[in-house]
């Protein structure tokens, strides 16, 4: 393919789109969290992820598992783990198993937070997607995603 090859330019085109609705759909519930709660995406993110674990063996996230699951670097997951924990939102522990291990989880206070936040989030990101969709650039996407698997 060169620079000029319409599957690339259409590729492109496509990608540019995709990342235009992320970003719009991001700020706009980016706003609504930070208004309601005083919570950041990222914030939210790591509070839903990190809720959604379980005890017993293969049910704790090592931080390189979250910080995939949130879209951070370890360094960034770390300093966010940190924020969250000086808000008392989360708490971090040893493995019981492993010493060296160290988990995280979501403490009674940052649950409460999250279940609070959790219809603001949803809210915005349906907002967000309604008035995406009134664009014609993007309305093919919010019909992909709105379609998409919620088990996926």
């Amino acid at each position: 393919m060169t620079a000029t090859d319409p599957a690339l330019t259409a590729l492109s085109q496509g990608w540019c789109a995709l990342s235009l609705l992320h970003g719009k759909i991001e700020a706009h519930i980016e706003r609504a969290l930070q208004s309601a709660h005083d919570l950041s995406v990222r914030e939210y993110s790591l509070l839903d992820v990190l809720s959604r674990q379980h005890t017993g063996d293969g049910g704790m996230l090592q931080m390189k598992q979250v910080a995939d699951a949130v879209v951070l670097s370890q360094s960034a997951t770390t300093r966010l783990v940190t924020r969250l924990e000086d808000r008392g939102l989360l708490e971090r522990y040893l493995c019981p198993h492993d010493r060296r291990g160290i988990y995280t989880q979501v403490t009674d206070a940052g649950r409460a937070l999250l279940e609070q936040a959790r219809p603001t989030n949803d809210a915005a990101l349906r907002e967000a997607l309604d008035a995406a969709a009134r664009n014609p650039e993007l309305a093919p996407l919010v019909r992909t995603v709105e379609g998409l698997n919620a088990t996926v």
